[in-house]
């Protein structure tokens, strides 16, 4: 099953773009075994509409057209929250049901559009709280590797 992030918006060079990849990379590196592949960053640029419903139904048509077919998760504070083992297992099961793929979605500065988190087939929250998308970037980024370390019983994570 192949693994993204699509994310509106592009990373500047720099520590936060470097740590993404170095976290992406060492899943690569441990998702080969698991049948789980790609781990690979989607930017989309930010619409230039004037208003925030017209930003985010733009930033929504340009994530449809870039995504594969496949579970869609968008990420947003009004979420579910479930911790790395139970983000883990989700993964697996995808994967062992067959699914092609699962995109994981982070908004621009406005957020997601309505509509798109609605259509999505999961919600998920790292946090009540608003994180710049760089930081949620690296925390996607650290969990998609700690997924493949729960899965292959590496000793990354230190669970119950």
């Amino acid at each position: 099953m192949r693994l993204s992030i699509a994310a509106i918006g592009r990373m500047k060079a720099g520590p936060e773009r470097e740590l993404v990849a170095r976290y992406l990379d060492r899943a690569i590196g441990g998702g080969k075994p698991l049948a789980l592949t790609g781990f690979d960053v989607i930017e989309l640029p930010e619409s230039r509409a004037s208003s925030s419903a017209s930003r985010k139904a733009d930033e929504a048509k340009a994530l449809r057209a870039a995504l594969p077919e496949g579970i869609i998760v968008a990420l947003d504070e009004r979420g579910k929250s479930i911790g790395s083992e139970a983000f883990s297992a989700l993964i697996a099961r995808w994967r062992d049901d067959g699914r092609p793929a699962a995109s994981f979605i982070i908004g621009g500065a406005d957020g997601l559009d309505p509509a798109f988190v609605a259509s999505a087939d999961m919600t998920l929250s790292f946090s009540p709280l608003t994180w710049p998308h760089q930081m949620v970037r690296i925390m996607l980024a650290e969990q998609l590797y700690r997924t493949t370390t729960i899965l292959s019983g590496h000793p990354y994570h230190r669970g119950d």
